[in-house]
């Protein structure tokens, strides 16, 4: 008797692709992980392989991101300002997300409202933000790297209100938010120690 061939299951990429396109239609807390399994033709099993909890779908959809964001990255752009460079980090970041930003809109409604969610949240939030002062060749390591980490962390937080309602074809009402603030907090983020040259260039 033949053996009945397993259908093959989805990968983390697929998942969280299905997460994204059900988020773009209903409230994301609203949605289970089983319906989650079954539009992504998954076990349940499967989908806890790589997403055992919410939280672990926010992080995976800012890995995603980090991953798109750092792929971009230029090592020959180090001349110039430290503001310059975070500056068009932060709006790769936007860029990367510019597909799934109705599913982006509902998955943050929610964590506005679901704090314990939120905060099992932070972790994974705090390294993109380490990982784009890293990728703007400032250091996010250690107490001074600590502070940073947080003062992005608002400073994004703020612009991303902005591109939820950003209609503009090149994210300028959003690039004009982020500058601004960028500029406002340029002393506490560029601060000593980053690499060996000086912060106030480009100024």
């Amino acid at each position: 008797m033949a053996t009945k061939t397993k259908p093959r299951q989805p990968g983390a990429d697929r998942i969280l692709d299905v997460v994204l396109s059900l988020c773009a239609e209903r409230p994301w807390r609203e949605i289970t992980m089983e319906e989650i399994a079954d539009a992504a033709g998954a076990t349940l099993s499967r989908v806890y392989k790589f997403y055992p909890t919410r939280p672990a779908i926010v992080a995976g959809l800012l890995a995603r991101v980090d991953k798109a964001v750092l792929s971009d990255h230029d090592s020959e752009d180090t001349d110039e300002p430290y503001r310059d460079r975070l500056l068009d980090v932060l709006m790769r970041r936007f860029e990367a997300q510019s597909l799934h930003k109705p599913a982006i809109r509902s998955i943050l409604r929610d964590l506005t409202f679901d704090p314990i969610l939120a905060v099992c949240s932070m972790p994974a939030f705090a390294n993109s933000m380490a990982w784009s002062l890293e990728a703007s060749g400032i250091r996010a390591n250690g107490p001074l790297g600590l502070i940073r980490i947080k003062g992005l962390g608002l400073i994004y937080l703020s612009a991303i209100r902005v591109w939820l309602n950003d209609e503009t074809p090149d994210l300028s009402v959003t690039m004009s938010r982020l500058d601004r603030d960028l500029r406002l907090a340029e002393t506490l983020i560029t601060a000593l120690p980053c690499r060996e040259r000086n912060v106030s260039e480009g100024n």
